[in-house]
């Protein structure tokens, strides 16, 4: 059934769960990594992961508290939600602490897509994508109107301060940020920071900064700063 529905797992304990009238066997596998599932065996297997099902469980259930979920993985193996997304994050690139993770839901061609909440930092959205994994940060989602569950501005004002160590915006203390869009450029995120002038940070694909503009004479960078209020420098008299 696991060649059948390409699934990837190294079993290590498996349980029948029931079978049907039409002689269709359900069955609940754990895997040595990564979650669980259960698998149907019927004229076209099917196999459905241990976290998708408990995502639509406790969807279906904050809908509806009497709401039917159907079978669920019961395996002690597979109550590691927190593992698997550990797991996940640490594939994707996602350097940092998990501390949290969630199912978000799925991309058009079936991806499943998860929350990945860090520890002090920003955190990130991934789904695997072939071979690789799509990682999107949560201050770039947020820049398009979507945020994450798991992330607090605290964290990602930290993240950005880790980003300005070492420039010439060190000294800032951030309090609050903003991701503003990249070009070939470099990304470009703006700091508000207490006590001071905030600034618009131009970062290359390693987060390196290459160039910070000082809020006071960033006007034509991405519509200039929206976090701080500065008045524009003076014109020399002519």
């Amino acid at each position: 059934m696991l060649v059948a529905t390409n699934t990837n797992c190294q079993i290590t304990e498996t349980k029948l769960l029931g079978q049907s009238a039409a002689k269709e066997s359900l069955y609940e596998v754990s895997c040595a990594s990564g979650p669980g599932y259960l698998l149907l065996d019927s004229a076209a297997p099917a196999a459905t992961d241990c976290l998708t099902l408990a995502a639509s469980a406790e969807a279906a259930l904050a809908r509806d508290p009497n709401a039917d979920v159907g079978s669920q993985c019961t395996l002690p193996a597979n109550d590691n939600a927190m593992a698997v997304f550990t797991a996940f994050a640490k594939e994707a690139g996602v350097a940092c602490t998990v501390d949290q993770g969630r199912i978000v839901g799925a991309k058009s061609g079936g991806a499943v897509v998860y929350e990945i909440g860090c520890a002090g930092v920003d955190g990130a959205q991934i789904n695997k994508a072939g071979a690789g994994w799509e990682v999107v940060n949560c201050l770039e989602l947020a820049s398009a109107g979507a945020s994450c569950t798991f992330t607090t501005p605290q964290e990602q004002a930290a993240t950005v301060k880790a980003i300005l160590a070492g420039s010439d915006a060190a000294s800032c203390d951030v309090s609050q940020v903003r991701y503003m869009g990249k070009n070939a450029n470099g990304a470009f995120y703006e700091a508000a920071c207490n006590g001071a002038d905030g600034l618009i940070a131009r970062v290359n694909t390693e987060n390196a900064v290459q160039q910070v503009y000082p809020c006071a004479t960033a006007q034509q960078i991405g519509g200039g700063c929206k976090l701080t209020t500065t008045p524009p420098a003076a014109t020399p008299n002519t």
